[in-house]
């Protein structure tokens, strides 16, 4: 049979030097350009995500991921302002050299080719893409899959060592438009078009994929999968016997709000309800 799917080596390995991983989530304010953004000048923005970071470091997440969450109503990727990815590049880079921990970037809504950009300026490591091949019907209206237009942006900046971690089945959308695809052959599509890990989401931020889904999900690839919404320090050893990590936020936030600071005893907390899985 020929082969058709990303033959890379295990990006979580590659990137974190660890089978399983633990991924916090910083959702940085919303930026000057937004329709949230209260003014008050980016330092304000800068300081808000160094917090953030340091309580979900100083609590045990092996790594983070920087993501414009206050941005809301997200725009659809043409209509992203160059000023997302200089704002989102200066908190990437401001962390990194902070903390020193592995770095992705997702740019909402679904925006691989800035990502790359603040990836590199930045010095992160991957990047999150919510729909990576095919197509569906999101929150922001008919969304492509960017797999082909960002492999080539990746290329003309030789920026091949960040590695692309994409949703199967990603949640705060309809799937009406491949309902003929199962979440089999959408997750073989992924590493078809060479994304380097797999996440797994439930409908919406917060709420976490089903054991079946992460399931088949799993079945379906030799990817590293990750689960990427609704992990609690009550499911996480349950979810990484099934995968090799997870993307986590709402529940490491205070009173479990996501749009709330990070409170880093609950981090801790969850680093130690994670720990025997992690040792496994």
């Amino acid at each position: 049979m020929t082969q058709v799917a990303n033959t890379s080596s295990n990006a979580i390995r590659d990137i974190f030097g660890t089978g399983k991983v633990l991924i916090g989530m910083i959702h940085c304010p919303a930026f000057p350009g937004a329709p949230r953004y209260a003014g008050g000048g980016t330092e304000v923005i800068y300081d808000a995500c160094m917090r953030d970071a340091e309580a979900l470091v100083e609590g045990g997440m092996h790594g983070l991921i920087i993501e414009n969450h206050g941005d809301i109503p997200f725009s659809k990727p043409e209509e992203i302002g160059h000023e997302t990815a200089a704002f989102m590049a200066v908190v990437t880079d401001r962390i990194n050299r902070a903390f020193g921990v592995p770095l992705g970037v997702n740019v909402l809504a679904n925006a691989p080719i800035p990502a790359f950009a603040i990836a590199m300026a930045g010095g992160a490591r991957f990047i999150r893409v919510n729909q990576w091949a095919n197509a569906y019907v999101a929150n922001e209206g008919f969304m492509e899959g960017r797999a082909a237009e960002a492999m080539r942006y990746r290329s003309l900046l030789r920026a091949e060592h960040v590695k692309v971690f994409a949703d199967s089945h990603v949640k705060h959308g309809s799937h009406a438009i491949v309902a003929d695809r199962s979440i089999t052959e959408l997750t073989r599509d992924l590493a078809f078009f060479d994304a380097d890990a797999v996440i797994a989401t439930g409908q919406r931020t917060g709420n976490t994929a089903t054991i079946e889904e992460i399931e088949e999900i799993g079945s379906a690839t030799d990817l590293p999968v990750l689960v990427g919404s609704g992990v609690t320090k009550d499911n996480i050893v349950e979810i990484l016997a099934r995968t090799s990590g997870v993307i986590v936020a709402s529940s490491l936030k205070v009173g479990g709000v996501w749009w709330n600071p990070v409170d880093v005893e609950r981090v801790r907390a969850f680093r130690a309800a994670a720990e025997p899985a992690l040792e496994a």
